[in-house]
């Protein structure tokens, strides 16, 4: 009890959630009088880097910054808006299209939304779009970097839980694709709501260059995917293959990348995986002290008292988890959320473990734009000057076709499982 009154008091006081788990930990061994423990702490905090799997991390990140710094993410736009320009609320889909190629790419909700709203933004204002509605169609494509692969989420979740990362992101395609397709459908129907203008086509000549100038800038996304899913490459290999490539793409191909720029790239990218390994290392002796106090067994025990069926336990979870994701954000979030409920859902109630982790992660990626943590919510009104509480009325349409993929994800396993065991 005093453990958990002082890791509130440490939040509320705005200390960073890495810095309180750790001192969690820490209160607790004293408070319980199990100072013996000390011994172990600094190696139960590095043994939760002691995993193979978290190299992915630094180098979707560096991948992230050397695709920014080599104009791939413009040539991967140029290449949808070359495809889609024509249709009704062309410039829309073209906004889509290009957040799921660089989903495929990025793994991060907040780079992403960084990045296309430099993008796509400024081009659909040119052509008649209202501007708050443009940003909300970014900052909800943003919601697909965390679920498609390569995905920051499902490296840690992976990670936290022990299950093989390469199988997780195939895990995540099916379930990448529904919210892609429901996504369309909600542009649809906001293009017939707010009269979406026609796009003059482009010429076939510029169509032709566009598709020739995205090819390079392609092959990103196809290395990452194709190589995980043929079982060629692991992630942080296909990462590393990648990195390399997008170096080339942005010296040899677009001449874009200097030199000087890598040194800053490595720089970045390590700032980035520093903060989030950090948390990973205190969120392991988190993890320690809930095992220690067997606090998984007793959320056991209340949960079967509540229900028997899983599919009630990953409702009666899912409500918990949009709650969770709007008060934090889901890095943490998973690293609190997954020792405590993943060993209910998998020993108690024979939950996939991958289900699991899918269902997780998407319920979390809501918070990211939802108040008032929301940092994708915030990032987006800062890029497009458009106050939060418009874009969060404007983003209603997109909720809801998350939770109708959520429910259907509950209730038919095999949409998040199926891929990856016919593979």
């Amino acid at each position: 009890m005093i453990a958990t009154a002082s890791f509130v008091g440490l939040i509320a006081v705005g200390m960073p959630i890495a810095f309180a788990l750790a001192a969690l930990a820490m209160i607790y061994i004293f408070t319980s009088g199990n100072t013996v423990l000390l011994q172990s702490y600094g190696q139960q905090m590095f043994g939760g880097l002691e995993n193979y799997g978290l190299l992915a991390l630094p180098l979707f990140i560096l991948l992230g910054e050397f695709m920014n710094a080599g104009g791939i993410g413009r040539r991967l736009m140029g290449l949808a808006l070359a495809l889609l320009r024509p249709l009704r609320g062309g410039l829309a889909y073209v906004n889509l299209v290009a957040n799921m190629m660089m989903a495929s790419i990025l793994g991060s909700t907040v780079a992403q939304i960084t990045i296309m709203s430099r993008l796509a933004v400024p081009e659909m204002e040119r052509n008649g779009y209202p501007r708050d509605v443009s940003m909300a169609i970014t900052a909800a494509g943003g919601l697909l970097a965390p679920i498609i692969p390569p995905s920051m989420l499902f490296i840690i979740f992976g990670v936290i839980a022990q299950i093989p990362i390469g199988d997780l992101f195939i895990a995540g395609i099916v379930p990448g694709f529904l919210i892609f397709f429901a996504f369309i459908a909600v542009i649809a129907w906001l293009g017939h709501r707010h009269r979406f203008p026609m796009t003059p086509p482009m010429p076939m000549k510029a169509r032709l260059a566009a598709v020739k100038d995205a090819l390079p800038a392609a092959l990103i996304p196809i290395i990452i995917v194709g190589s995980i899913l043929g079982g060629i490459a692991t992630p942080t290999e296909s990462a590393a293959v990648a990195s390399l490539a997008a170096i080339a793409i942005g010296m040899f191909v677009y001449r874009e990348l200097d030199a000087k720029d890598i040194l800053p790239a490595f720089a970045n990218a390590a700032k980035g995986a520093a903060s989030v390994l950090f948390l990973i290392a205190a969120a392991q002796v988190f993890s320690w002290v809930i095992t220690f106090e067997n606090l998984p067994a007793m959320v056991a025990e209340s949960m079967q008292a509540m229900t028997s069926s899983p599919t009630i336990f990953l409702l009666l979870l899912c409500a918990l988890l949009l709650v969770v994701g709007m008060i934090t954000d889901p890095i943490p979030a998973i690293i609190l959320i997954v020792p405590v409920f993943l060993p209910v859902a998998t020993n108690v109630y024979g939950i996939d473990p991958f289900h699991f982790g899918i269902i997780v992660c998407l319920n979390l990626t809501l918070g990211l734009l939802t108040p008032p943590v929301g940092t994708g919510l915030f990032v987006a009104s800062l890029m497009g000057n458009v106050r939060a509480e418009r874009l969060s009325v404007l983003l209603l349409p997109f909720f809801a076709a998350v939770l109708v993929v959520l429910a259907l994800l509950v209730f038919f396993p095999v949409l998040s499982i199926g891929l990856k065991e016919l593979l």
